[in-house]
């Protein structure tokens, strides 16, 4: 009698959460086996992206403060003050960190609001 263990792991295409699939067959005796089903879930963590607005020596330090508000709502008047200052000292600032799609949206929405701005992965 000796004792057979086989795993195998399938792992699905669903994201940002992957079902993994683990087979235990076990076998006794050649006539018998038992086949164990268990599926657990992983979650994967997407990158995130920074939103970066450069600073350009056109457009008035209101105008960007008040596009910045339009273009990411849940920015407080102090936030785009904030980033409108740390752009204007530095050259550039973060606007937000976050996805991909939001990141490309806002990052054009600026650009078409005739700000400068970039998406970067954050390291």
């Amino acid at each position: 009698m000796h004792d057979l263990m086989v795993s195998s792991f399938l792992k699905s295409a669903i994201h940002p959460d992957s079902l993994i699939m683990v087979d235990s067959v076990n076998q006794t005796d050649g006539d018998t086996a038992v086949i164990d089903r268990e599926v657990q879930r992983v979650r994967k963590v997407s990158p995130k992206y920074k939103v970066l607005l450069h600073n350009d020596p056109v457009n008035t330090m209101d105008y960007v403060v008040e596009t910045l508000r339009q273009v990411v709502p849940q920015l407080s008047e102090q936030d785009a003050m904030n980033i409108m200052l740390e752009t204007h000292n530095t050259g550039i600032g973060l606007v937000i960190v976050c996805d991909l799609e939001p990141a490309e949206f806002y990052s054009e929405s600026l650009k078409a609001k005739g700000l400068t701005s970039t998406i970067e992965l954050e390291s």
